[in-house]
């Protein structure tokens, strides 16, 4: 059974970067439309939102199953958000701008929407230094605390993707939703955990 999870994270390490060479594909054949830098930049963002959802989607899942394997999964979709995420902002620095700092400065502040992706980016940036187990162990209690934050980095995300779009809203919709079901489910599970702890409560300690 070991060699069979073993062999089904290989694939799975492999599978998520598909992708990145489709994408690779795409830029040697000149297939990315009239506009390339826009639709390299917009691809390397849609992957980096489905992946922050993939992450978001383990715990359900686990809870759901009662898997407990699906732990390393989360690190494992959590790191690929990170490194697509990065590519993301890469593109928009070096590839887009140049690394020209002065008109990087006037389109953050002509372009409000940019601010909630670096928000976003930040989250997902010290998320991703600080997945690792000696992280873990350094963090103890605080590493829970901070990586709670991925629920801003999904909503901060979905916004970023609304605002920056002029046209089609399907799409960020779409991801508007998988957020919200993802967080709902959560937020029940809290509730319910809560119901069920005062229930378990002697009702002498509770009239005190």
């Amino acid at each position: 059974m070991s060699w069979l999870i073993k062999k089904l994270w290989i694939v799975t390490l492999v599978v998520c970067l598909l992708p990145l060479l489709f994408l690779g594909l795409d830029v040697v054949f000149d297939n990315l439309g009239s506009n390339p830098i826009q639709t390299l930049h917009i691809r390397l963002g849609d992957w980096s939102l489905r992946f922050l959802c993939i992450t978001l989607a383990i715990s359900p899942i686990q809870t759901i199953t009662r898997w407990r394997g699906m732990t390393e999964y989360r690190q494992l979709f959590g790191l690929y958000t990170f490194f697509y995420a990065s590519l993301h902002l890469l593109v928009y620095l070096l590839v887009d701008h140049n690394f020209m700092w002065s008109l990087i400065s006037t389109d953050v502040i002509e372009s409000p929407y940019i601010w909630l992706g670096v928000f976003a980016y930040i989250i997902v940036f010290l998320l991703g230094i600080t997945s690792s187990k000696f992280a873990m162990k350094k963090l103890g209690r605080n590493w829970k605390k901070l990586h709670r934050w991925i629920y801003l980095a999904s909503i901060a995300s979905v916004i970023h993707y609304f605002w920056q779009l002029k046209g089609n809203l399907a799409e960020p919709l779409f991801y508007a939703m998988i957020v919200f079901l993802l967080l709902s489910f959560r937020v029940f599970i809290w509730f319910t955990s809560r119901q069920i702890s005062k229930m378990m409560i002697p009702k002498g300690r509770l009239d005190q």
